[in-house]
């Protein structure tokens, strides 16, 4: 290749770089705790894929939604349930038939000490714990699916004096790895490697035993206008999405 040929080829190569960071737009995404290592992974492939920015913040899905009503800037919303979502739409917060079901949630009862909690969640039930985690049913859908699959076991008045409440799921999460608690609710997400609980022992809770965790995504008003809004809820539905939200043990909706 000549030295004008390569001139040309160099100088190309920057204007397409100076080109695509110029239409690089930053999203800023409030994502509900469970699906903090699904998303954190997607919004890196994102970057790689599009260029465009995602800047996450992490919590519980009714804190969010709280923050939103008093006007918090995020242009996207990724809740653990169906009904935060809605209630925006229906507040006239969102942008009209942008939401829709990006994962199917999934509960387990879980303990960092390996051997401690049987496959089936018998423990619950034979007790000998003093401390059972769980995110606050208030504020978290997790939180509430877990106590769904207490009272459905009959139990909420026995294990009620012993339920130690995180304001979120990483919190919850917290309390039984750290120690504070022996077990507790957490998302499959939080535990899950190669397809498996990774450390600790765990029961992997049915769905039929709780109502269904449907997580929702949905476009907020504030972000109509910010090309990179659409363009990560378009990734979030692309097969290399799917894959990373099936790898920590999701379901998707069909």
């Amino acid at each position: 290749m000549s030295a004008s040929h390569l001139f040309r080829l160099i100088a190309t190569l920057l204007l397409l770089s100076v080109a695509h960071s110029s239409f690089a737009e930053t999203v800023l995404v409030a994502v509900a705790s469970n699906f903090t290592k699904p998303m954190s992974e997607i919004a890196a492939a994102f970057e790689r894929e599009t260029g465009h920015t995602a800047k996450l913040s992490f919590g519980s899905s009714g804190k969010i939604v709280s923050q939103l009503e008093n006007g918090a800037p995020f242009e996207i919303f990724l809740s653990a349930d169906d009904e935060k979502p809605l209630k925006l739409e229906q507040a006239g917060l969102t942008v009209p038939g942008s939401r829709f079901t990006y994962a199917l949630g999934t509960l387990v009862l879980w303990s960092a000490k390996p051997g401690y909690v049987d496959e089936q969640g018998q423990i619950l039930a034979k007790g000998g714990f003093s401390h059972l985690a769980l995110a606050d049913p208030k504020l978290a859908p997790y939180g509430a699916a877990a106590m769904e699959v207490i009272q459905n076991k009959g139990l909420t008045e026995r294990l009620q004096p012993l339920l130690v409440r995180g304001e979120n799921i990483s919190q919850a999460y917290q309390f039984v790895g750290t120690g504070n608690a022996e077990l507790g609710f957490v998302a499959l997400s939080q535990v899950i490697k190669d397809s498996k609980i990774g450390a600790g022992s765990g029961w992997i809770v049915p769905a039929s035993s709780h109502t269904p965790i449907r997580q929702d995504a949905v476009l907020m008003k504030t972000g109509e206008e910010n090309p990179a809004a659409p363009a990560l809820l378009a990734f979030l539905k692309a097969a290399p999405a799917k894959a990373i939200i099936e790898k920590y043990g999701y379901g998707l909706a069909h």
